[in-house]
Order: C-alpha cells, then sequence, then structure tokens
C-alpha cells in the first residue's frame, strides 16, 4: 500500500463482502437480504458500498432520506432501494427516481397517494411501517383497518413489505420485551396480509436480531451495522470485520519541556520533559472534543499515544514519550486492530456515533485486500 501522507478514511471492499457473506451464512436460502446504506453507507461510501454489494447479489437497500437514494440512482444503482424516512416535500423525486416509500402515518401514506396518482402511476411499490415497541415511527396496531381501507380505495399504489423495528434486539436482558415485539409483528403482519388481500414481504430483523432471534427472519432481513464490521457485542464482533480504517500521519514532533503547555487554552501542561506529536485531524474531521484531555488516543506503531489538551478544528497532538517515531509516520484512529468500538467507548459513546461522524472532507480511499 502507498505511504500515508493525509488524513484519510480507507475502505476495505474485501472486508464488506466478508461480513455480508457471514450474515447471508445466518440466513435459510430464500431469505432476502436489505442492506442499510444510509449516512453514507454508516460513514463510508454510499456508492462504492452500494455497487459492491449491488455485484454481490444483495436484494435490496435501504437509505434514510430519499435525497440520499437518488445519489445512488444518479449513480448507475439499480436494485430496488427502500426510504425509511420520506418527507412529503420530497415524495415526487422519490417517484421519479424509482424509489420505494415507507407509509407510517395515514398522513404520509395519502400524500404519496395522491402524487402518485398525479404521476399516473400503478401498483407504485410502497412499504407499510407499524411500531410495535421502538415508539418512534409507524401505524399503531389499531390503525391496521384504517391502511388497509384507505390503500383499498386506490390502484396507484400496491403494498411491497409489511415491517417493524426491534427496540433491543442486542440486549440479551430485555429478550422478553423483544419477544413480545416479535409476537405482536407476527400477529399484525398476518392480519394485514389477509386483509390485504395479497402476499407481500414481511421483515422484522436488524443485524442484531438476525443473530439473535433467527425464528424472527421471515422473509427478509435488514442489516446496517455488521456489514460494516461490528456485531454490538464482544462475541459476535470476532465474527465481523470492520471495513473502515481512519488514518493520518504524524506532521510534527516538539520536545516540550517540564512545565510547558500545549494547545488551546494551555490545556495540557507536561510533568516531564515530553515528545508531542501534531496530527492532522480534528473535530471538523468529526474527532469531537470530548476525546481530548487524555480521553482518547491513536495507535502509532501499534502503541497507544493519549491525546493530550483540547481537540483542535483541524489538529490533534498526543503525548509520544515512550514511541519511537518521526514525522511522516502513520496514525491510526481506529481500525481492525482499534476498533471504532474501543475508541468511542473511551468517551461513552457507541461506534455509530464515531463512524457515522466522519467529516465529508476527509478522503475516501478504497482498498480490496
Amino acid at each position: 500500500m502507498p505511504k500515508v501522507t493525509e488524513t484519510a478514511l480507507e475502505i476495505n471492499l474485501a472486508s464488506l463482502k466478508h461480513n455480508f457473506k457471514f450474515l447471508k451464512s445466518k440466513l435459510k436460502d430464500k431469505t432476502l437480504f436489505l442492506a442499510v446504506v444510509k449516512a453514507f453507507a454508516y460513514g463510508s461510501d454510499a456508492v462504492v458500498v452500494a455497487k459492491c454489494l449491488q455485484e454481490l447479489g444483495v436484494d435490496y437497500f435501504a437509505v434514510a432520506y430519499v435525497s440520499e437514494g437518488v445519489a445512488l440512482r444518479k449513480a448507475g444503482v439499480k436494485t430496488p432501494i427502500l426510504v425509511l424516512h420520506p418527507q412529503e416535500k420530497n415524495l415526487k423525486h422519490a417517484i421519479e427516481h424509482c424509489l420505494e416509500p415507507s407509509l407510517y402515518t395515514l398522513k404520509i401514506l395519502q400524500a404519496f397517494e395522491r402524487i402518485a396518482q398525479q404521476h399516473n402511476q400503478k401498483n407504485y411499490p410502497v412499504h407499510i411501517k407499524f411500531n410495535t415497541g421502538l415508539n418512534r415511527l409507524g401505524f399503531e396496531p389499531n390503525d391496521l383497518e384504517v391502511v388497509v381501507k384507505e390503500l383499498s380505495k386506490t390502484c396507484a399504489l400496491k403494498v411491497k413489505s409489511v415491517f417493524s423495528h426491534l427496540a433491543a434486539s442486542e440486549d440479551l436482558e430485555e429478550k422478553p420485551f423483544t419477544l413480545e415485539q416479535i409476537n405482536l409483528y407476527k400477529s399484525l403482519s398476518s392480519s394485514f396480509i389477509d386483509a390485504l388481500g395479497y402476499p407481500v414481504i414481511k421483515h422484522l430483523c436488524n443485524t442484531s436480531g438476525v443473530l439473535n432471534y433467527p425464528e424472527a427472519h421471515f422473509d427478509m432481513v435488514r442489516c446496517g451495522i455488521g456489514l460494516y464490521g461490528y456485531g454490538n457485542s464482544d462475541k459476535e464482533s470476532k465474527n465481523f470485520q470492520p471495513i473502515a480504517t481512519l488514518k493520518s500521519v504524524i506532521s510534527q514532533i516538539h520536545l516540550v519541556k517540564k512545565g510547558e503547555s500545549v494547545g488551546y487554552n494551555r490545556a495540557f501542561i507536561s510533568s516531564e520533559d515530553s515528545k508531542i506529536a501534531t496530527i492532522p485531524i480534528g473535530h471538523a474531521d468529526g474527532i469531537g472534543r470530548h476525546f481530548g484531555y487524555g480521553v482518547g488516543a491513536v495507535s502509532i506503531g501499534l502503541e497507544k499515544a493519549p491525546i493530550v489538551g483540547n481537540v483542535c478544528m483541524d489538529m490533534i497532538m498526543v503525548n509520544v514519550t515512550s514511541i519511537e517515531c518521526e514525522e511522516g509516520d502513520e496514525v491510526i484512529f481506529f481500525g481492525p486492530e482499534y476498533s471504532a468500538e474501543t475508541s468511542a467507548a473511551a468517551v461513552s459513546t457507541i461506534s455509530y456515533e464515531l463512524i457515522t461522524g466522519i467529516s465529508q472532507r476527509v478522503k475516501r480511499q478504497i482498498v480490496y485486500k
């Protein structure tokens, strides 16, 4: 690999393929696979990831917003795309780009019905979401008859799937609650399909659901975080390979004497003669200020170098007093050896927040190794 010369997010498509195959191995042969590629494919590169997964034979994609789906279509992605949280303002763009909306309230259902009719659509694929306990988006169970009645009024729409979202599938202490959700979804989806009068895809499980509740795989599963290398538990994470490595380089090394300060507000006062390295990455790149004051660390030659003082907008400073290194050496903020879960845990957050927060100004480098 070429020597690192700037801050970059390396995306390993071989690891993505590994994760996809591992998750697929947990499914029955006929179970469909939906890949969640919202939020720039969890902070990586949605177009690159989607095209790779499309070649691997994924059945569906999911994005959060219409604009994310439009970007994939413009990049040449042909696989069906479910939009999980479409807003009324953007519904016409969904039709223009063959995106399939999740409909979760009567208001959004009626709005999309009107727009589909205005665009002379017939049997346009839509997805109906029910709330089974997450209490975020979705029709309530007692809305079932109203939903079916509304759908029966038009030939512009045709239901492609009925789904819900588990609230705590990664937490086995919440297993009773999750089983309640699964049972409610079973009842709701069966009643809905019976009332609708034709079969539709049923899906409920996220990554943790796939791993922990095989009885709830139904017709399709929706995987996000697992594709990107994290399993929501120490046991399962061993089976995944993080696809992203956040790399940088040592720009300069200062010899700081005992009693001298480093960075804004003199937030670090050296207790001894120290060697401090400056790295070109900061909170404008997604490294929050809460990583400062020795809380966060980077890896240099497999040794940990704590961040000292305040994280700056474009830079951090790390203590390399005990590390043999020089200007131009590679620095790892997170990757397979020092995972985003470990880095995030240091500041009491989760891998999702860290990996999706990496700024788009950070260069993406695609590798296959």
